[in-house]
């Protein structure tokens, strides 16, 4: 399952595309003033508490009617899924049809007899190199890095073509979710090298998965890629062998790491971020493991939407959409007509955390607008160096060698 990914560059590249002059930025806190050298007179006193009542009001006001919005979005998705499960026809009215109500009163206002308060340190964001540290330490495993950039995308096409991605998917969502010119090791919020670039999440990759992703891939199908490792060394000669069984081994140790909880999101997300979650995440750099976990990441969407009864091949927005509001809300979307992607609000397709969180959901207010602008940065970045050497091996993927059968893959 694909988690919110929509990365730094192409989030803002988006947020570009969908803002409208109409829209206004969200109120700032006010700067707190320099530290005062008295205590605040009676009057500052009087004029905050009337201030602060001011705002109470209004954020209770404002969270009514939040509440009350959010509570109509979810009744009317479990409305829409209990129809879905009974073969019932899904209607517009099923839809929350208004955006969300956005908060309008005044600011907090500042309590000037309260200490200044320094602002929090920002968390750290493991990196490359912690995942790698982790891999040596907890594994005691080195991935087997490509020589240059082309050998890793020529794995990863070899993959997902096997797995009957299409060219549209494989380079577009490349294009989007890397930049359009993404190393194997890109992560989120260094896909550009300039000074205090900081990581923003564990998402690395062609594909992005987050470290939780990679988690969660081992854990559900640990067992497949080990078998498709089995394969390819198999044919390898004797003393060939013992490199791929090292890692093989090593591989099974992690899959066991993987299903030592539940098999929840939560749980996975957990263990991501302890030591040996993070060795896990490791696994993308890998010559022959990451390119499994990239591609599987791309594939299950596909996989779940034909279970679901969706046959039509999903292009790249679509999986798009997918990834951004999960599997089965992506999948409300793909079923609606056309017409209805203009009145339906995106709202009715993410919790209001998630929502609020995500800028771009809400500066898009519409799904076919959302998925416009997911096209047009597709578009744009599909034009740099990266997708066009991707594109290029994708034309060629028949030269490649023998075909690797992906979970969940259709038999061809």
């Amino acid at each position: 399952m694909w988690r919110w990914s929509i990365r730094s560059r192409c989030g803002w590249a988006l947020a570009a595309l969908l803002l409208s002059p109409h829209q206004h930025a969200s109120a700032q806190a006010p700067e707190r003033p320099a530290a005062a050298t008295t205590a605040p007179s009676a009057a500052a006193m009087a004029e905050y508490r009337r201030k602060f009542e001011e705002y109470a009001a209004a954020r209770r006001k404002y969270e009514a009617e939040a509440d009350a919005y959010w509570r109509s979005v979810s009744d009317k998705r479990r409305l829409r899924h209990a129809k879905l499960r009974n073969n019932q026809e899904i209607l517009l009215s099923d839809y929350v049809l208004t955006q969300p109500p956005v908060y309008v009163g005044p600011p907090k206002p500042v309590d000037p007899s309260a200490p200044i308060e320094e602002a929090p340190p920002r968390k750290y964001v493991p990196v490359v190199a912690d995942f790698l540290r982790a891999a040596a330490k907890e594994f005691n495993f080195v991935p087997q890095q490509p020589r240059n950039e082309i050998e890793y995308k020529r794995a990863y096409v070899k993959v997902a073509a096997a797995a009957g991605l299409t060219k549209d998917q494989v380079v577009r969502i490349y294009a989007f979710e890397s930049g359009g010119d993404g190393k194997y090791d890109v992560q989120a919020g260094l896909e550009q090298p300039k000074p205090g670039a900081r990581a923003i999440s564990t998402a690395l990759g062609y594909n992005q998965l987050l470290a939780t992703n990679s988690v969660e891939l081992l854990a559900e199908k640990g067992d497949q890629f080990s078998k498709i490792l089995s394969a390819k060394a198999a044919g390898l000669p004797e003393e060939a062998k013992k490199t791929p069984q090292k890692k093989i081994a090593v591989l099974k140790n992690m899959i066991t790491f993987c299903r030592s909880v539940p098999d929840s999101w939560s749980e996975h997300d957990r263990l991501a971020k302890t030591p040996k979650g993070l060795a896990v995440h490791a696994l993308n750099l890998d010559m022959d493991i990451g390119p499994l976990l990239q591609t599987q990441k791309l594939l299950d969407s596909s996989v779940f939407a034909r279970a679901q009864g969706y046959g039509a091949i999903l292009s790249a927005a679509e999986l798009e959409m997918m990834n951004l509001t999960g599997d089965g809300n992506g999948l409300d979307i793909l079923r609606m007509p056309p017409a209805w992607r203009e009145r339906v609000p995106t709202s009715n397709f993410f919790q209001p955390g998630g929502y609020e969180r995500n800028p771009i959901a809400g500066r898009s207010g519409i799904v076919s607008k959302l998925i416009a602008a997911t096209n047009a940065v597709m578009d744009q970045e599909s034009k740099l160096q990266g997708a066009k050497d991707l594109a290029a091996l994708f034309a060629n993927k028949h030269d490649s060698q023998s075909e690797v059968m992906m979970p969940g893959a259709p038999v061809r």
